[in-house]
């Protein structure tokens, strides 16, 4: 038998003091919905297990029934499954977001949603300009990509950047995971110590938004009244998961 299953995410929202505090969800009018609650079964589920942030990759996976302590290993794999790459032995994954940044702020995080196929010409000269045998740039879907990073160790710390709109960038890059910034010998199939790993996203990141800055298509987005999309935020690191 197939199901179907319909993933209201982030639709509960927040109270709304124009509607009268309700949430949007409340305000609606919604008799399909009502319907199916009517002739359904209701109730609760915990989607995010104890020690797990509360994500779209973490809470979808608890729901199709994952074992999460056992297979999760961050978005960037997912976002390699979802578009194709294959991720070999020793390849850390990240979602790559192409991000606007105004002055030393983040300003968004998609780059004013950048259409897939003006995207698709930034990151393959990001590919062009910064990929070589360690880094490889992978096109995905809008302002979402994929960074691959072999021998990159996961343990660092990453900010998800639709967390931090219009804070400054600077002091959210990305860290070594506490406890391991003086790991001088890499571990398991990492070539790379996470001081190393987190350095390198980092660079990647600065010289990235020199390199978009005045590209071509940020230029015309400007010029058309758009966001630019001028840097790239690599987060959520992770190898191959080993999941049926």
């Amino acid at each position: 038998m197939k199901h179907i299953i319909i993933l209201g995410d982030g639709m509960a929202d927040w109270p709304v003091k124009s509607l009268g505090d309700k949430t949007l969800l409340q305000y609606a009018k919604t008799p399909y919905m009502d319907k199916l609650a009517r002739m359904g079964r209701n109730g609760r589920l915990i989607t995010v297990a104890e020690g797990f942030h509360p994500g779209s990759e973490v809470a979808n996976m608890s729901v199709l029934g994952y074992n999460l302590p056992k297979v999760y290993e961050g978005r960037g794999p997912l976002e390699a499954a979802s578009i194709g790459v294959d991720l070999k032995p020793g390849e850390m994954a990240m979602r790559c977001n192409l991000i606007c940044t105004e002055g030393d702020i983040l300003k968004n995080h998609s780059a004013g949603h950048i259409t897939t196929e003006e995207a698709d010409v930034l990151i393959q000269y990001l590919q062009e300009k910064l990929g070589d045998d360690r880094v490889r740039f992978h096109t995905g879907v809008q302002y979402r990509h994929l960074l691959v990073i072999k021998g990159g160790d996961k343990r660092i710390d990453c900010t998800p950047p639709h967390d931090v709109p219009l804070r400054p960038f600077r002091p959210l890059m990305v860290k070594p995971m506490e406890g391991t910034e003086n790991i001088s010998v890499p571990e398991g199939g990492a070539e790379l110590t996470p001081k190393q790993t987190a350095d390198l996203i980092n660079d990647l990141i600065l010289r990235s938004q020199v390199l978009l800055e005045n590209h071509p298509v940020n230029m015309k987005r400007k010029a058309e009244g758009k966001d630019p999309a001028n840097s790239i935020w690599p987060w959520s690191p992770g190898y191959r998961p080993q999941m049926e």
